[in-house]
């Protein structure tokens, strides 16, 4: 890869995760419209199926950052209640709805344009979903969101947050991940903690809130 293209995609990672919501959002449709993210229209070996299959409880799950909806549509339709996706790209969502409907789960499953950083949920969820998304969060604000979303669990609901905490194509530790991961293990219960030795050495945290909020 050249030095202006890792330059322009430093560049663009950065305004991801620090820029306003609208070029946010002009940035993330600009990829979802072409093929960078195709790679995603299967990921049913994923490491994070069998977490979300032992705490999903029959409930109602929240993803943030759901992307085109591949979740929401190879997890196992009978584990789950009600599946609601956020993502800030209308054509990630464009995908995750026509996946939905060939599915067979637009009873089930619905996505609504939003950053999930400014989100609010009408609702209380089993479990409230970070699948890599949590990536994008900027580390000052990563408590806060989680406490912040730490109201909508219910009493047995815990995160479930998955993230890759080594360059794939590198396998240079990814110090911001890493932090990221740190940060979970030191303010929050964790229930569960797994990681796996594949590529990009997933990880894959269960946790609580030390203080939940009391469910209304």
């Amino acid at each position: 890869m050249s030095i202006a293209k890792r330059s322009v995609n430093f560049i663009s990672s950065v305004l991801k995760v620090y820029g306003p919501s609208k070029l946010k959002k002009l940035l993330w449709d600009r990829e979802f419209a072409g093929n960078k993210w195709n790679f995603m229209d299967d990921t049913s070996a994923d490491c994070v199926y069998a977490t979300l299959e032992k705490y999903a409880h029959g409930g109602d799950i929240l993803d943030l950052g759901c992307g085109p909806g591949n979740t929401a549509n190879e997890l196992d339709a009978g584990i789950y209640r009600k599946y609601i996706g956020i993502d800030i790209s209308a054509a990630a969502l464009a995908k995750a709805e026509k996946r939905t409907k060939d599915t067979g789960r637009t009873e089930k499953n619905s996505f609504a344009v939003s950053d999930f950083l400014g989100y609010k949920p009408a609702q209380h969820f089993e479990i409230i979903l970070f699948r890599e998304s949590l990536y994008h969060v900027p580390y000052g604000q990563v408590k806060e969101i989680l406490d912040k979303y730490s109201q909508f669990l219910t009493t047995t609901g815990a995160f479930v947050v998955r993230l890759y905490a080594t360059d794939i194509s590198t396998g240079e530790i990814k110090s911001r991940v890493t932090h990221k991961l740190d940060l979970l293990n030191r303010e929050f219960d964790v229930v569960e903690w797994n990681e796996y030795e594949t590529p990009g050495k997933p990880t894959v945290v269960v946790f609580r809130p030390r203080n939940p909020s009391p469910v209304a």
